[in-house]
């Protein structure tokens, strides 16, 4: 999609508002994983945005696959409704939206940096690492719980607990290989759930 990941652990919150947001997220995501995972996706990314009119944004994936397509993002979507509607954790209106990764997706995992070796990425840190927050290189996967890069000035280790944004670069080899079957990259660019059952409607309390 375009956007830098943001793990919900690792965010720092630079206002209230940001903390309250992060903090729901959190909360949503732990909700609805369980019955997600029942039914074969996995969660790459939860966020809570928008000031009077609140985005609740579900990024997602099939378990088996990584793929994400209309159907699955529509079946999410649904899924999701039924579980808030019980729960209720976000207490002003809100606006349902369900899509896939995309193929600059963020990288939201330690596993994802094993995943997508060999691709190009960019690494925004929460503090500086000599001197700099942010990196970019192929990604060479990872060490313990670290993730490593060849960038232009050679190999650099950065800590995953310590990083704030991280995606991959979109080129012509992440094309190609999106292109391909069975390859870690073949998740669609972008479909996001648009019908009202899907999540288009506004949920929450008014």
């Amino acid at each position: 999609m375009g956007e830098w990941a943001v793990p919900q652990a690792l965010e720092p919150a630079s206002s209230g508002l940001a903390k309250t947001s992060e903090g729901k997220a959190a909360e949503v995501e732990a909700l609805i994983a369980p019955a997600l995972q029942a039914m074969g996706y996995d969660i790459v990314r939860v966020l809570l945005s928008g000031g009077e009119r609140l985005r609740l944004q579900i990024m997602a994936e099939r378990h088996a696959d990584g793929g994400m397509n209309v159907d699955d993002c529509a079946e999410v979507s649904r899924a999701v409704a039924a579980i808030l509607d019980v729960e209720d954790p976000i207490e002003s209106a809100y606006t349902l939206e369900v899509s896939s990764p995309g193929i600059d997706r963020p990288l939201t995992r330690l596993g994802d940096f094993d995943r997508f070796a060999g691709f190009e990425g960019r690494v925004e840190m929460v503090n500086p690492i000599d001197g700099r927050r942010r990196f970019s290189g192929r990604l060479l996967g990872t060490r313990g719980e670290s993730v490593v890069l060849d960038c232009e000035e050679g190999e650099v280790t950065l800590p995953f607990a310590a990083m704030q944004k991280a995606k991959l670069v979109l080129t012509d080899e992440l094309i190609a290989a999106a292109r391909q079957p069975d390859t870690p990259a073949e998740t669609p660019a972008e479909t996001p759930a648009e019908t009202p059952a899907a999540g288009e409607a506004v949920a929450g309390k008014n």
